[in-house]
């Protein structure tokens, strides 16, 4: 099995039970990975078959890659033609910064609710560490990498899936948006000491700090985007 092409499946040919599990996902994470890489910007669009051939499968995986990545608001499958990369506005972000307010603060406060260990923390420690050495590096992308790290740790302390869920697939739409104005903002000091911050209150075990310096960062972080967006003109991303 191959997404890079060397193996075309497009033919057809008979699946193995394991292929017709690891294809579909395979399928999801390299239309995914193309589109939140701006590798496929918004509006860009591309038939069933094109993407199966590009990726070199059958059209089934592709077909069930392109329904769940439609659930979760990165396309739309349009009938005979395949599927279009949807854009982001200005509204759609405040709407997902909305709830990454909500749903992270909730998280923040159900890891200081558990008396995590400092061995539990570390992994809170190298994000924080590796966004430092990004920034002495003036290394955005590096940074970048390092503060989704943080976020993706923090939602596996907090111990809820759901949330940790609802926040991925949010979390997903803002990529884009959040990549294209990572140029156009100051440079992320501000936001790397709000994460400190935070840490120190999970460790303290005080839920009610950890939630108030997560929304207090979310919100701080969204009105700069949107803040950016309507400077810059930049309507649809």
């Amino acid at each position: 099995m191959s997404v890079g092409g060397s193996t075309n499946r497009a033919g057809g040919g008979a699946q193995t039970p394991e292929e017709a599990v690891t294809l579909p996902e395979a399928a999801y994470q390299a239309i995914r990975g193309h589109i939140l890489d701006n590798r496929w910007s918004p509006g860009f669009q591309m038939t069933e078959q094109e993407i199966a051939t590009e990726f070199g499968m059958s059209r089934t995986p592709v077909r069930e890659a392109m329904l769940r990545l439609q659930q979760e608001g990165l396309i739309a499958v349009v009938p005979r033609h395949g599927m279009r990369v949807l854009p982001i506005s200005p509204s759609d972000m405040k709407e997902i910064y909305e709830v990454l307010t909500s749903l992270e603060g909730t998280a923040a406060e159900l890891a200081a609710s558990k008396e995590l260990s400092d061995e539990e923390l570390h992994v809170l420690d190298i994000a924080l560490d590796a966004m430092d050495d990004a920034l002495k590096k003036d290394d955005l992308d590096a940074w970048a990498k390092a503060d989704e790290d943080f976020h993706a740790q923090l939602l596996d302390l907090c111990g809820n899936r759901l949330i940790k869920q609802l926040v991925s697939n949010t979390w997903d739409r803002a990529h884009r948006a959040r990549m294209v104005t990572l140029r156009l903002r100051s440079k992320p000091i501000k936001s790397t000491r709000e994460h400190r911050a935070m840490v120190k209150a999970i460790r303290q075990r005080d839920p009610a700090a950890a939630r108030e310096l997560l929304r207090a960062h979310r919100e701080r972080a969204g009105g700069e985007l949107l803040e950016i967006l309507e400077k810059f003109g930049l309507k649809r991303l």
